[in-house]
């Protein structure tokens, strides 16, 4: 992949809609560059779909923040389904390393998120736990 297929693929992520003629504008090459490049991206397995965001998936929490768990013995499975019954739990990730689990949670308040990590530290399996807010991001 070069430049063009990057910025090709960051223009995709920020409007997987866009039209060829859109894209084609925004990086300034053809139409049918742009439809070259996402044919052999599409075929090479580096864009894997498309895909919808709804609403929920958009919406801004006022409280973000990531939460790394250690899981003792083999409750990971357990905590995993448990963390993704939460509502404020917005995706759950599998790790190697220091960490089992990584929970992303969004939240309203300073308040709400303190409950959410409360929750999940009383869980039998959870044995450490760190977290980290999230400040910005930039897409």
């Amino acid at each position: 992949m070069d430049d063009l297929d990057n910025r090709l693929i960051a223009a995709l992520r920020r409007d997987a809609r866009a039209s060829l003629s859109q894209l084609a504008l925004d990086l300034a090459v053809t139409r049918a560059t742009v439809r070259a490049r996402m044919q052999r991206l599409e075929a090479s397995g580096a864009i894997a779909g498309y895909t919808v965001l709804t609403r929920e998936d958009v919406a801004d929490h006022a409280v973000r923040g990531l939460m790394m768990l250690a899981i003792g013995g083999h409750g990971t499975e357990k905590v995993e389904r448990y963390l993704r019954g939460l509502p404020e739990v917005q995706a759950v990730h599998s790790t190697n390393g220091t960490w089992d689990l990584i929970a992303e949670i969004g939240v309203g308040s300073l308040e709400d998120f303190d409950r959410v990590l409360t929750r999940i530290r009383k869980l039998d399996s959870v044995t450490r736990s760190e977290t980290s807010l999230l400040l910005s991001t930039r897409r």
